[in-house]
């Protein structure tokens, strides 16, 4: 599977091969901020801004001290995060709570951090085992949520598959592709010639002395001439 991360220095995207140790940390990620959301319901908008933060990798830490890049009239600004923040939303006391989606992005990064390292087996080394025969079972997590479409792209029929972890992002995900690539509208078969219209049936050509006619007959017994 392969994710994607938006650079805003750069000014692109770059794709990232979802090993099991980020689909892992994604994991832990989300199962916090659903948390967070029964504690913090005020805040919801900001957690779901602060996923977003934390999966791109806009969170740092550096000597023990937490920076969280953001994007403002189009640069990169980077937060000093460590139980404060410098940005406006807390500052002028604007976040509920005190919880700007710098802070959360940080609270989000910290946890789940933590949880993985506390999942992580530890391996003690023997002298009589060479090091590269330890081997550490890895656990693969599949994306609880998926969903299939077929999109027409350039001429071609393209099946494009989205994975996620929660389902309301998953469908907002896929609603955006479905609206760039909108389904073509059905196109009518072609009706044979004498085909009735009106009743959707075929008619019959009939030859006499008044020349040549289409025809059929009703269920009703009647019979009409009309296409």
């Amino acid at each position: 599977m392969m994710i994607a991360s938006y650079n805003w220095e750069s000014n692109s995207f770059t794709q990232h091969t979802e090993t099991p140790a980020r689909v892992a940390f994604r994991t832990a990620v989300l199962h916090v901020a659903d948390k967070a959301k029964v504690v913090l319901p005020d805040n919801a908008s900001r957690i779901d801004k602060a996923i977003t933060m934390v999966l791109n990798g806009h969170v740092e830490m550096i000597d023990g001290k937490c920076r969280v890049a953001s994007q403002t009239n189009g640069k990169t600004i980077y937060h000093q995060v460590n139980g404060t923040c410098t940005c406006q939303d807390f500052t002028q006391e604007k976040a509920p709570n005190g919880f700007c989606k710098h802070r959360l992005a940080h609270g989000l990064y910290r946890r789940a951090t933590e949880m993985i390292q506390a999942q992580e087996p530890v391996v003690e080394a023997q002298a009589a085992v060479p090091a590269e025969t330890v081997q550490v079972p890895v656990q693969h997590t599949e994306a609880p949520a998926s969903a299939n479409a077929y999109v027409l792209m350039n001429g071609h029929r393209v099946q494009v598959t989205l994975r996620d972890y929660n389902e309301e992002m998953l469908l907002e995900r896929m609603a955006k592709i479905l609206e760039r690539f909108p389904a073509e509208e059905p196109k009518e078969d072609p009706k044979p010639e004498g085909w009735c219209s009106k009743h959707n049936a075929p008619m019959k050509l009939n030859h006499g002395k008044r020349g040549s006619w289409w025809s059929h007959k009703t269920v009703d017994g009647q019979w009409c001439n009309k296409k």
